[in-house]
């Protein structure tokens, strides 16, 4: 399903939005390679030798002549917290705040998700500090108040300017988290202190045994490929309101480099602490979001 982020209108109806953007990947999914990816509700589980035998379904059995056992509720439920970065950088660009539509309609995406697998979810907006925060519920009321919250922060952003500081809201969440979870960040990790200090705070999710999905959420044509008409620009920083005038095709190739550099160091430590890290272009379909999440949570119910 194709949609036109920039259509201001379409944040006043993010439930339905969401769930025929869901229906249509489900569609998708079932018509792939991937057609075997169950998004519903996992009731069986291949058996494994050596455990105990007093749950293996001896109908399933009968029929297919393979040893599955019955996998309940309590079992399969998981707990996922949304972090999603509401800084200044995340409304670019200005005139459409492109990436944070896109961060958004992602988050109700996975939220749809979260709710048809019965899977208790929340969300902490932040940015250099925690600006709100959920418990982990499963129910719809939860559902339909976090979408107010997701409608509220596209359509009335900040009225101030706010830098991105992933690592303090991190670290706040990774206290008080608990017992296993999925962490999903949404952010353009374009920070304002030192990337070792957001590394830290992820190492110390992955430590407490939480699984780590991080959304490089950005607009891939203008902010990594500098790719702006060939004329005169005076860019205005939308965190720091800082201004500087020069000509893209200039300082094109520089500017690639550097954030050539940028994203090698972040993918580079993602994979030294096995952090999941996928880069969203925020021109593209938010497909790039639901199956990395459908991957992910497989692999923790295994």
């Amino acid at each position: 399903m194709n949609i036109n982020l920039e259509d201001i209108s379409i944040f006043k109806h993010l439930d339905l939005l969401a769930r025929k953007q869901v229906e249509g990947f489900i569609t998708g999914l079932h018509q792939s390679p991937f057609h075997g990816f169950s998004v519903e509700f996992a009731e069986h589980r291949i058996y494994n030798p050596g455990e105990s035998t007093r749950h293996i379904d001896w109908k399933v059995f009968a029929k297919t002549d393979r040893l599955y056992t019955k996998r309940y509720e309590e079992e399969t439920n998981l707990r996922c917290y949304v972090l999603l970065d509401v800084s200044g950088s995340m409304f670019y660009p200005e005139e459409s705040h492109l990436k944070m539509r896109f961060a958004a309609l992602a988050t109700a995406c996975l939220f749809q998700l979260f709710q048809k697998q019965r899977d208790a979810f929340g969300i902490a907006t932040f940015s250099d500090h925690i600006h709100f925060q959920s418990a982990l519920k499963s129910t719809s009321t939860h559902f339909n108040q976090l979408l107010s919250i997701l409608e509220e922060t596209v359509t009335h952003p900040p009225a101030y300017s706010s830098k991105t500081v992933v690592s303090k809201a991190i670290q706040s969440i990774a206290d008080q988290v608990g017992r296993r979870a999925m962490v999903i960040v949404f952010s353009d990790m374009f920070e304002q202190e030192n990337i070792e200090e957001v590394f830290l705070a992820l190492r110390n999710l992955k430590h407490n045994k939480h699984e780590v999905l991080v959304f490089h959420t950005i607009d891939k044509a203008t902010e990594f490929d500098f790719l702006f008409e060939n004329r005169p620009y005076e860019f205005i920083d939308i965190e720091t309101k800082e201004k500087v005038k020069l000509h893209p095709v200039q300082i094109r190739q520089q500017y690639q480099n550097r954030m050539k550099g940028m994203m090698m160091d972040i993918y580079e430590k993602c994979a030294q602490y096995k952090i999941d890290l996928i880069e969203c272009d925020v021109r593209q379909s938010v497909d790039q979001v639901l199956l990395p999440y459908l991957v992910k949570r497989k692999k923790m119910l295994v």
